[in-house]
């Protein structure tokens, strides 16, 4: 009877261990990878695609009834081996078992599922299916949290949803992007001239906050010129820079055409953090930094020197726009649905495209349900634009 018990004792551990390694083993595994696997009709995939919608389930069901398992084959085997032997003795045997038990139970299982985690769930998956379920049950027995508590839990569930979903959604508009959607056009390109002495130069980097600026010439874009470069020379013996055409870099060039997926693989690979964009005739209109690439995935990067700026402000009744915001961002704001034929990738160019010329300062043009009324100019470019919802929209 005492070696059976021993022998149950020691299956119980190792059921644990084995439970203990595929719910580590599950966890790592990304739902996608199993949901293929699935279609590929291999065997326990789809059960663990299914475990794997409720990732959240999964560790601390399973840890529950490992933990069980655990406590039962330890108990178990401290009572066959300490019984008839001093209190003393008994609590070393105790000790020793619980050490055991935590070692291959616990601790190497979660390594061992480490590797090769498909191989491990997949076969696992009956096991896995089972404890989730029990284990769920027995969480549910548990006391429920405060409301706070929970409430704060489920927004902050809620908040990691929605930005794992914005995520997804700028990575697959990222892949239809061109270049020209994203650049700084030229007006609002910070250039040095080729000419400019390095007194200017830094002037211009303190006071605008670039550490690359685009050098002209004649109004063209020859060049490149980076402040850590001047930094060098200034620290260096010899002669120092007196025009910024003596440190000037080459630039490269970039059609406004061009995905910004193919951009932003190519910066990587000729490890570039800035190129200027051209038309259709050679003609500068803006340029892209690897920032602004980035930032059309995972939305704003500022640092402790860029100022908050808003390109879209809520006042009385409509909306202060600065022309430089994107029309869809106008869209999804106002509530508006944007026909598919519109031109303009900005609420300046929108404006242009509605007017067909220059526009003056008081002029207002209809966007769908919106009237577009222009506040400023800067020379022949829309600066300020305020919006309003027109009374056809306001009966709709």
């Amino acid at each position: 009877m005492t070696v059976v018990a021993i022998v149950a004792a020691v299956l119980v551990v190792l059921l644990a261990a084995w439970l203990r390694a595929a719910g580590t083993a599950i966890t790592r595994i990304p739902r996608a990878d199993a949901l293929r696997d699935a279609s590929d009709e291999v065997k326990g995939a789809g059960t663990v695609a299914e475990l794997l919608d409720q990732r959240e389930q999964i560790t601390p069901a399973v840890g529950v009834v490992a933990s069980a398992l655990l406590v039962a084959g330890s108990v178990v085997g401290t009572a066959i081996l300490a019984r008839e032997n001093p209190v003393g003795v008994s609590l070393l045997i105790a000790l020793a078992l619980g050490l055991v038990a935590f070692l291959l139970g616990d601790l190497i299982p979660r390594r061992v599922g480490r590797h090769k985690p498909e191989r491990l769930a997949y076969r696992s998956h009956r096991i896995l299916d089972w404890s989730v379920r029990l284990g769920g049950w027995a969480n549910e027995l548990l006391p429920e949290v405060e409301n706070g508590v929970e409430e704060d839990d489920d927004q902050v569930e809620d908040d990691a949803e929605e930005h794992e979903r914005e995520l997804i959604d700028s990575v697959l508009e990222f892949g239809e992007t061109i270049v020209r959607e994203i650049m700084t056009p030229r007006p609002d390109m910070i250039t040095i001239p080729i000419d400019g002495s390095i007194q200017q130069l830094i002037e211009l980097s303190t006071t605008e906050g670039y550490s690359r600026l685009p050098v002209t010439s004649n109004g063209d874009v020859v060049g490149m010129v980076i402040v850590k470069d001047l930094l060098r020379m200034l620290t260096a013996d010899g002669d120092q820079p007196e025009k910024v055409g003596e440190i000037m870099r080459p630039v490269e060039f970039v059609p406004e055409t061009k995905l910004a997926a193919s951009l932003l693989a190519e910066l990587q690979e000729s490890h570039t953090h800035q190129v200027i964009v051209v038309d259709e005739y050679g003609d500068v209109v803006g340029l892209v930094t690897i920032e602004d690439l980035l930032e059309e995935l995972v939305g704003e990067i500022a640092d402790e020197t860029d100022p908050e700026e808003a390109l879209i402000v809520a006042q009385g009744d409509g909306w202060w726009v600065d022309a430089r915001l994107a029309v869809d961002v106008l869209c999804k704001v106002t509530g508006v649905e944007p026909p598919d034929d519109y031109e303009g990738d900005t609420v300046g160019g929108l404006i242009l495209g509605l007017a067909e010329r220059v526009p003056e300062e008081g002029e207002e043009f209809l966007f769908e349900n919106l009237a577009l009324a222009v506040k400023r100019m800067q020379g022949r470019r829309v600066s300020e634009v305020v919006v309003t919802v027109t009374e056809q929209a306001e009966s709709v």
